[in-house]
């Protein structure tokens, strides 16, 4: 098994005293920051607004979370909620950035939002308007002097450039389904691509016919992400405990945070859209895995 299920999973569950995450939490984003785990989820109470809360942990596992939303919905665009959260730290300028989905009566709107202290937020705006479009993050580094992010014109991956983080010039796609396989129907990225020395490792999600979300990866050219190296051909995480198969959107393992820290690398995941769980393994494992699986 590449990756271990933790035996505290579920690590995190929802809340029945706060209205807010009283029903689900699941798909955090999740950064490691000075000696920090900082994790923010997305929670839905009975009216399946979703926020986004902030929770914070020494070594992974055990999260203390704060009582209140750490960033709501504001205007038309997010009137039914923030959601899917994923941080990327960009070192050189000192601050970070969450891409998130806006949730409305105009459908879903990719966005970002900017903090220097993981905190407090800014908006910064909308990738693109009007179309169908999420799963959207951001690399942690400029590529030939532009901002590169990943976004999802279904059913593909596809990638984006900006020299401001307001501008997009959308392009793609990168990664395709592949007909007669676990990645058949629709694929999505995960969190955050991690530079290695073969290139960019990613983690994504996909699903079949059957409707059921699993978990590969493939690593990308370090200066032209939109070039595959190498794509698993099998997945390495599927559904199979039963908070994962049952619950309010049955059968889904769906990540959308994978920090390494010394070498381990923590894939923070949610089941079946209402708990969230974390599993590990080593980052050389999980680069052999995108290259000989």
């Amino acid at each position: 098994m590449l990756f271990n299920r933790h035996p505290a999973n579920p690590i995190l569950v929802p809340n029945p005293l706060n209205a807010w995450e009283a029903l689900n939490v699941f798909n955090p984003a999740v950064i490691y920051h000075n000696d920090i785990f900082h994790m923010f989820y997305r929670a839905q109470g009975l009216n399946y607004v979703s926020n986004i809360g902030y929770a914070f942990s020494s070594d992974g596992v055990q999260f203390n979370r704060m009582h209140d939303p750490i960033f709501a919905p504001e205007g038309q665009y997010e009137m039914r909620g923030v959601e899917d959260p994923r941080i990327t730290c960009l070192e050189d300028e000192k601050r970070f950035i969450m891409a998130y989905t806006a949730y409305s009566d105009f459908g879903v709107t990719p966005m970002f939002a900017e903090s220097t202290n993981l905190l407090t937020w800014k908006r910064i705006g909308a990738l693109v308007f009007g179309e169908d479009n999420k799963d959207h993050v951001l690399f942690p580094k400029k590529i030939q002097n532009q901002y590169f992010s990943f976004h999802r014109r279904p059913p593909s991956i596809c990638y984006a450039r900006s020299p401001d983080l307001v501008k997009w010039d959308l392009r793609g796609p990168i990664l395709i389904p592949r007909p007669d396989s676990w990645d058949s129907l629709r694929v999505g990225a995960a969190g955050v691509p991690i530079l290695t020395n073969l290139g960019w490792l990613v983690i994504y999600h996909a699903y079949d016919s059957d409707h059921v979300y699993r978990l590969g990866a493939c690593l990308l050219e370090y200066e032209a992400p939109w070039q595959l190296i190498s794509r698993s051909n099998s997945y390495f995480m599927e559904p199979a405990e039963i908070w994962e198969q049952k619950g309010d959107v049955p059968n889904v393992v769906f990540s959308c945070a994978n920090p390494v820290v010394d070498g381990t690398m923590y894939l923070y995941y949610a089941g079946a859209d209402r708990l969230i769980g974390l599993a590990t393994a080593e980052l050389q494992d999980v680069i052999d895995f995108a290259l000989n699986h």
